[in-house]
C-alpha cells in the first residue's frame, strides 16, 4: 500500500505541477466564470467552485506533504553522506533532524559563537571559489 501511494503521489505531483495542469485550472475557472450569467450567479453556481476547489486543495495537501517528506529525507541522506565523507567533519551532526527544538537552538548558538571567533573573510564568493582550485 505504501509503495502504491508513493508511486501515485509522485505521478500526481508531476502531473499537477505541469504547465498543462495550470492551463486546465485556468480554463475551468474561465468556464465557471463565463457560466455565471447563465446561472444568474446563484448560490449553487458559487457552491460548485467553492466545493471543487476545497476538495482539490484538501487532497493536494497530502500529495504535497508526501513529496516534501520524501525530498527532505533524500536531502538529509545526501548531506549525511557528505558529512561522513569530509575528513574532520563532526559526524554527530548527521541526525540533527531528531533533536528537540531546544537542542537545535543550543547548536545554533554554538555555531554563532564559532562564526564570531573566526576572522572576517572579505573575499567574494568568486574569489573563494578560484582560490580553492
Amino acid at each position: 500500500m505504501k509503495n502504491l501511494f508513493r508511486k501515485f503521489a509522485q505521478a500526481a505531483s508531476q502531473a499537477v505541477g505541469s504547465s498543462w495542469a495550470f492551463i486546465l485550472a485556468v480554463l475551468i475557472i474561465l468556464v465557471w466564470g463565463l457560466t455565471g450569467p447563465m446561472f444568474h450567479y446563484s448560490d449553487t453556481w458559487q457552491l460548485v467552485i467553492n466545493t471543487g476547489t476545497t476538495i482539490i486543495t484538501f487532497l493536494m495537501v497530502f500529495l504535497i506533504q508526501n513529496t516534501q517528506n520524501r525530498d527532505a529525507k533524500a536531502i538529509h541522506l545526501k548531506l549525511d553522506e557528505l558529512i561522513r565523507g569530509v575528513k574532520g567533519a563532526r559526524t554527530h551532526l548527521v541526525d540533527l533532524e531528531t533533536l528537540s527544538d531546544e537542542e537545535l537552538d543550543r547548536l545554533q548558538e554554538q555555531f554563532k559563537r564559532l562564526r564570531r571567533r573566526e576572522p572576517k573573510d572579505r573575499r567574494s564568493t568568486d574569489e573563494l571559489t578560484t582560490s580553492n582550485e
